[in-house]
Formats: structure tokens, C-alpha cells, sequence
């Protein structure tokens, strides 16, 4: 008889400890779930930025193989200020960009310049989509010149599109933004149109506008531990005039975090708008960055 107590003891002490065990690893899981989908699905405002300082030298000197002395730097800000309540997702970006290279024996040069907003608004309609607004503009601070001729500057041009759509979006790092119905504006100065069309407006006028679609897309992702992959792609057609011809504008960042404040940074964007240019316009920029979040 001892002996069965003694066993129903045992037993019953088993249970228990077991049964508090298994209530301690729930009681984890459900506290990792609420930390978790409180920090994917935050409640009101997220705010966060990133300024970086990328820097690139090169030296020759009695070089036989060839080769020209340059140094160059690029600044950068990329500020996101996100908002979420319940059914609501209101994705706001700024990205600014400028940069000079110095060749030796020739002047400045615009390695760099860039000044663009993208805000994008949507309501919860089922699982991951979303009915949707977006505005997106885009211009340059510096001016830009070909053959010792000014062919732009700050404002001219300038790119306004804007529209409503459908939204697809997983996460923060993972969607995309269908706009059937976009209305694209392209604003130049009068003196770049005084004589011939200039960024697909006409002689004499300074305002073009088009009607089409466009389809915008967000990926980042970890390459690898410290490696960060973000691609940024967007596309439009012109229902109005040569809808076949699609301007396509890509980026893609990668980043390879060396500590809390320097990285190593590759930058490869392309860029096709037959207005602007009959061909793919291309720019990359590699260097040792200097990061500060904010």
C-alpha cells in the first residue's frame, strides 16, 4: 500500500511539474506573439532614418598602366515616417541624394542628385490587401549640364504622379502598389523649351501631362548576416501616347554593415523614360559609407 502511494506520489509530482512547465512555455509563446505582432503591427507613428557619408579616392602617380587621379563623396538621407491604425497603413519615404567627383585637371562633376517623396495610403480590404492612394514626386537640387549646355536644375524637371489603386502588402520590407488610373506631370522651365521639346514637353509650354498605369514594388531583405538587400522598382505606361513604350525606374541598394557606423555600400539604379532619353540611363556607386540613424 506504501508502495502505491508512494508511486501515485511520484506520479502526481510529475504531472504537476510538468503541467507547470508546459504552462511556463505557453505562457513565452504567447507573450513572443504579442511582442511580435505589437512590433509588425505598431500603433500610430514609426519614425526612423539613416544619413550616410559614402567616400571613394583613387591615386595614380607615374602610373604606366594608365589612369586619372579622382576623389568623390555622395551624402545621402533616407527618412521613412509610418503610420498604422487598425485598417489603416500610411507608408510615407524621403529620399535625398547628392554627390560630387573630382577628376584631376577638370571640374566638379554631379556624381549624384536626387530629391524624391513617395506617400502611400491604404485601407484594409481583405488578408493582405488593401484599397489604396499614392503620390509620388521627384526632382534634383544642383543644376546638370551637357557639352557646357545647362539642360536642368532644381525643379526642372519635375515628376508628380499620383492615383488610386490596389495594394498588396505583406510587410513594411515586402509590397506592391497597383494604380490603374495614375496622373503623371512633368513640369520644366520655359527657357529649356524656348527652342524644342525638353523631357517629353513640347516647344514653348512648360507643363506635359499623361494618363496611364503604374505599378510600384518594395523588397528588402538579409543577404546574409550584416548584408542588407533592398530593391525598389517602378513602372508606368502611358495610356495616352505610345502605351507600349513602359518607363521603368530600378534601384538597388546593398549593404554591408562593418559596425554601428560604417558599412560598405553599393548603389545600382537604371532608369528608362524614352522623354528624357531613347535609352537606359545608368548610375552605381560603390564606397566606404559612414552611417548615423536617427
Amino acid at each position: 500500500m506504501k508502495k502505491i502511494i508512494l508511486g501515485a506520489l511520484v506520479l502526481l509530482n510529475f504531472y504537476t511539474v510538468s503541467a507547470q512547465q508546459n504552462e511556463k512555455d505557453n505562457l513565452k509563446k504567447n507573450e513572443e506573439a504579442i511582442a511580435k505582432s505589437s512590433e509588425e503591427k505598431p500603433n500610430g507613428w514609426t519614425k526612423k532614418g539613416l544619413f550616410t557619408f559614402l567616400a571613394n579616392q583613387a591615386t595614380f602617380n607615374n602610373w604606366t598602366a594608365g589612369g586619372q587621379s579622382n576623389v568623390s563623396g555622395n551624402i545621402g538621407v533616407n527618412y521613412d515616417f509610418n503610420y498604422k491604425n487598425n485598417n489603416w497603413n500610411w507608408d510615407n519615404k524621403l529620399i535625398i541624394g547628392y554627390g560630387l567627383t573630382k577628376i584631376k585637371d577638370q571640374d566638379l562633376q554631379k556624381s549624384d542628385d536626387r530629391l524624391q517623396f513617395n506617400s502611400l495610403i491604404g485601407k484594409k480590404a481583405s488578408g493582405y490587401w488593401f484599397y489604396s492612394g499614392f503620390v509620388n514626386f521627384k526632382t534634383q537640387f544642383d543644376s546638370g549640364f551637357e557639352g557646357g549646355v545647362k539642360t536642368s536644375h532644381f525643379f526642372s524637371p519635375a515628376y508628380l504622379q499620383f492615383g488610386p489603386g490596389m495594394l498588396w502588402k505583406k510587410s513594411d520590407n515586402l509590397k506592391v502598389n497597383i494604380a490603374p488610373a495614375t496622373s503623371k506631370v512633368i513640369l520644366v522651365h520655359s527657357h529649356f523649351t524656348e527652342f524644342g521639346p525638353s523631357f517629353g514637353v513640347e516647344q514653348g509650354k512648360t507643363t506635359r501631362f499623361e494618363f496611364g498605369a503604374a505599378l510600384s514594388g518594395y523588397y528588402k531583405f538579409q543577404l546574409a548576416e550584416n548584408i542588407t538587400c533592398e530593391n525598389i522598382l517602378n513602372l508606368y505606361s502611358n495610356y495616352l501616347e505610345d502605351p507600349q513604350n513602359v518607363d521603368l525606374d530600378y534601384t538597388l541598394n546593398i549593404s554591408m554593415k562593418i559596425n554601428k557606423y560604417l558599412s560598405t555600400n553599393f548603389a545600382y539604379q537604371t532608369i528608362y523614360d524614352d522623354n528624357a532619353f531613347r535609352g537606359f540611363q545608368t548610375r552605381q556607386v560603390i564606397g566606404l559609407g559612414l552611417n548615423y540613424g536617427f
